[in-house]
């Protein structure tokens, strides 16, 4: 059954390969699960309720790129966007939280339409293989440098870890958290990397996995033996899951269906507005999500030899329907994750990936006492080496080419340093056409679609 419906043997492949690979995946990031509900909290939404709809979300989107384009890509509420949906649309706008996510729900069903007419798809093909190639070095990049910060390794932007620099940080006083908490855990996370990278460099199966189990093992040890002690108060909690299964579903009740239209259509002031919050979740959407699919599709080798992306249009649907659906359940955007790219690197390769991720998703519906367990600095490491699997890409840019090799370059140091795959893609389709404007010769070899994106990304720079 599983080779009919996902080509196992076309893809040089086995089910083992592949059930492997969306365990990786769903355990590099269940930390999502834990995540998304505290933010949108923040927006004085529920937070148990979001953590059944993130895990709903996650579900349907993941389960429908598995089924509708047979790739091992994995989605859920996407980090950056829920920020903003919280921090920026509901308490810096003052918008409620049911309208940002009718913002959602909009942004969706434009997605849906554009994947429907081939626009997203036209965009992705158009952008040269040369800044697709870049797109990948970029985001393992910046998925090491999320790996760093999860685990507190790397504090206050990109300074390393001390306890003065973390309690500057996060607002803290001298030894509100010390050694028994932060520091324990920042020490385990770089053990855990090591033995990580032991595991990969010994070509051990399922490395990765077995390197997020291991880290994470290591710090219930630690709890037990007193070397860790959970601090709730500062975001440190006991690495012993308090239970194995809840059935308790009420609370999705206070963030379902919640799409509301009537605070937009106040004023004209509010419906501007909220066309400014719609197109910023579509932009960021857009673009984090093709960027996504060009670094781990190339990582992956799924690109053809003209470095278009087979059966785009089901993966892009997935997304945007997913978006929809997240909407209505009560979560921010929904969205392919980097993460993806640590299944890849287990040799995950079709949907059946996207399959085993999708049901232990479904899974973690009942089983939320042991998901919410797994603390970042167990899935850190993981997130450390994929960030070095993705950087190997580099060596296939030319970089005696100029004209290829700067925008490259550009599109590669902006994600990490500016915490956005969008930014990137902007910062290197924007250099990229301004380079080969300047050169007839090159000029003419440039698609239409190139130089229009060019003009509408220095357009958002200058308008938002």
């Amino acid at each position: 059954m599983f080779e009919r419906l996902f080509k196992l043997k076309e893809h040089n492949t086995d089910v083992k390969t592949e059930v492997l690979a969306g365990i990786t995946v769903f355990m590099t990031m269940a930390y999502i699960l834990a995540v998304n509900p505290n933010i949108l909290a923040d927006a004085g939404m529920n937070q148990n309720g979001v953590f059944i709809a993130t895990a709903l979300a996650s579900f349907v989107g993941t389960l429908l790129m598995a089924l509708l384009a047979n790739y091992p890509f994995a989605l859920a509420p996407g980090m950056g966007l829920n920020a903003y949906f919280a921090y920026t649309v509901v308490i810096g706008m003052g918008y409620s939280w049911e309208t940002a996510l009718t913002a959602v729900f909009v942004e969706g069903i434009i997605f849906i339409l554009l994947s429907l007419t081939n626009v997203r798809s036209a965009i992705f093909n158009a952008i040269p293989m040369t800044l697709k190639t870049a797109v990948s070095v970029g985001i393992g990049l910046y998925i090491a440098i999320i790996g760093l910060k999860n685990a507190n390794i790397v504090v206050d932007g990109l300074s390393l870890f001390s306890f003065d620099g973390y309690n500057i940080a996060n607002g803290l006083e001298t030894g509100v958290v010390g050694m028994s908490d932060v520091g324990i855990t920042v020490l385990l996370a770089i053990i855990g990397t090591i033995i990580t990278a032991v595991l990969v460099a010994k070509n051990v199966k399922g490395n990765i996995l077995l390197g997020i189990l291991i880290t994470w093992v290591l710090g219930i040890i630690c709890q037990i033996a007193g070397l860790y002690v959970p601090n709730e108060a500062n975001g440190f909690y006991s690495l012993i899951p308090s239970g194995i299964i809840s059935f308790n579903f009420s609370d999705l009740g206070d963030v379902c269906f919640k799409v509301r239209f009537s605070e937009v259509l106040q004023s004209k002031g509010n419906i501007i507005n909220f066309i400014v919050v719609v197109f910023a979740f579509l932009f960021v959407d857009l673009f984090d999500t093709i960027g996504t699919l060009i670094g781990v599709s190339s990582k992956a080798g799924l690109l053809d030899k003209d470095g278009k992306l087979p059966r785009i249009k089901g993966a892009l649907l997935s997304d945007a329907i997913a978006t929809t659906f997240g909407a209505l359940v009560g979560t921010s955007t929904t969205t392919t994750y980097i993460e993806s790219a640590s299944g890849v690197t287990e040799g995950g390769r079709t949907g059946l990936t996207a399959l085993v991720t999708a049901i232990l998703f479904g899974l973690s519906l009942f089983f939320s006492p042991i998901f919410l367990a797994i603390p970042s600095f167990a899935t850190a490491p993981a997130l450390v080496i994929v960030g070095f699997y993705m950087i190997t890409n580099i060596v296939n840019i030319d970089f005696s080419d100029m004209f290829e090799a700067i925008p490259a370059y550009i599109a590669m140091i902006a994600m990490p340093f500016f915490s956005s795959i969008a930014e990137g893609i902007s910062m290197g389709v924007i250099s990229y056409a301004v380079l080969y404007t300047v050169n007839p010769k090159k000029g003419n070899k440039l698609s239409v679609v190139m130089y229009i994106l060019a003009i509408l990304f220095i357009a958002k720079y200058i308008l938002l």
